[in-house]
């Protein structure tokens, strides 16, 4: 496990204590901070961004590296205080472009767009990261590496400025007075998120602020037009796949049908939104209205257990599967990281009230039991413990036992959602 994941895994479990304080605090002050089903959601789809973090580490870390032997134009040492603080300043100066870019050219958007799909805004919100944004993202820290900031010092000050950002999605703190004028902090950051016109494409800065002020991005909370969230074309889903294939999937279908050449590259690099004249007549699309509710499929008690329970095991997965990283080789973390997003694509179906869903999430839950009960391994793990094996088959085998019945609860006429 390299730094990285190692730091993240470390984190998680703060992640989780935080979370856990803010709905309290949050319940406490009789406040809707949280449902079970978003918050499943932007937790999943941060689990699948380390794991494709995984695979992707030859575009976020390897041309950085490859960029500091070749085309430094200094070498700075890593054991130098202001080098640690200038490479900081620096990242969250590229941090602030490649955000602002972000909201600005569609094909960057498409990656970014994950991240504002909630219509809700909490701590769980703050995990939900893309899956594709290494595509391109990397090409805003070369600068960084081309003034010769060690990779060791880049890739810690890119979780400083990562893992700063984690508190300022909740609700729970107010105005903050002078620091919201220098940092990036709740009120700026919800303002960020919101899809009121008063606030579209603001407040891009990590950890500073004061990069929006530099350069004409700032707006300041206003009670008096509280923030609504999400984006102005709703996901409506629940299925992690979609969220991170639905932009590029719609601009891929623009270009298509665009007529001409020039659109159809213009649609990738135009602002979200744009569409060609001769596609948006044919194909028209309505206009964006404030929502009148969230998207919450019900959901039975029962249910939300269940998806609850299964969940937590698949978190566990991932955090294992970060622990094998160092060892194990591309024939086994691949598929294994394939059963893990597809386990979360599946329990989003079920949350989604998907009929098709119950059939493949029973086959998922029977080969999960049987896997190790046949061969006495895991995935990477080498020979598991007899207890171990045992408890995997009964855990994954009462839970294919208990799909009929959650089924037929659901079915039931009269049954009321949680």
């Amino acid at each position: 496990m390299n730094t990285q994941e190692l730091i993240i895994t470390w984190a998680t479990p703060v992640f989780f204590l935080l979370i856990g304080i803010e709905l309290v605090v949050a319940r406490l002050r009789g406040r809707d901070a949280y449902a079970g089903n978003d918050a499943i959601n932007s937790i999943g789809l941060g689990a699948i961004s380390q794991l494709v973090a995984v695979f992707t580490k030859l575009l976020t870390i390897g041309i950085y590296a490859w960029c500091v032997r070749h085309f430094a134009l200094f070498r700075l040492p890593a054991d130098s205080v202001p080098v640690w603080a200038g490479a900081l300043l620096g990242y969250d100066f590229c941090y602030y472009w490649l955000h602002r870019m972000g909201h600005e050219v569609n094909i960057l958007w498409a990656a970014h767009v994950v991240h504002h799909q909630s219509e809700r805004y909490n701590l769980s919100t703050a995990l939900r990261q893309t899956g594709s944004g290494a595509l391109l993202g990397w090409l805003f820290y070369l600068p960084l590496a081309i003034l010769g900031v060690p990779v060791e010092v880049f890739v810690v000050v890119a979780l400083i400025d990562l893992l700063y950002q984690f508190w300022v999605h909740t609700e729970q703190i107010g105005r903050l007075g002078w620091f919201d004028r220098v940092f990036c902090s709740p009120s700026n950051h919800r303002a960020h998120h919101a899809v009121n016109d008063r606030y579209l494409d603001r407040n891009y800065g990590g950890i500073l602020i004061l990069w929006d002020r530099l350069f004409g991005s700032f707006v300041e909370e206003d009670d008096d037009d509280p923030p609504v969230y999400g984006t102005r074309s709703p996901l409506r889903s629940w299925n992690p796949l979609w969220a991170n294939a639905e932009v590029y999937w719609r601009t891929a279908r623009d270009a298509w049908h665009a007529r001409r050449w020039r659109d159809k590259l213009l649609v990738w690099i135009k602002p979200p939104g744009w569409r060609p004249a001769d596609v948006a007549a044919r194909f028209p699309r309505p206009d964006f209205a404030m929502p009148a509710g969230r998207y919450d499929p019900p959901m039975g008690a029962a249910l939300q257990a269940y998806v609850l329970l299964q969940f937590a095991l698949l978190l566990g997965m991932v955090t294992q599967f970060l622990g094998m990283t160092g060892s194990a080789g591309l024939p086994v973390l691949l598929p294994y990281a394939a059963y893990q997003v597809a386990g979360l694509c599946v329990l989003g179906a079920l949350m989604e009230g998907r009929r098709w869903a119950w059939w493949v999430e029973g086959l998922r839950v029977l080969l999960t039991a049987a896997l190790p009960a046949a061969s006495g391994r895991w995935f990477g793990v080498g020979h598991l413990d007899g207890r171990i094996a045992l408890a995997i088959a009964l855990v994954f085998g009462a839970s294919a036992l208990a799909l009929p019945w959650l089924r037929a609860a659901a079915a039931r006429p009269g049954a009321r959602p949680a």
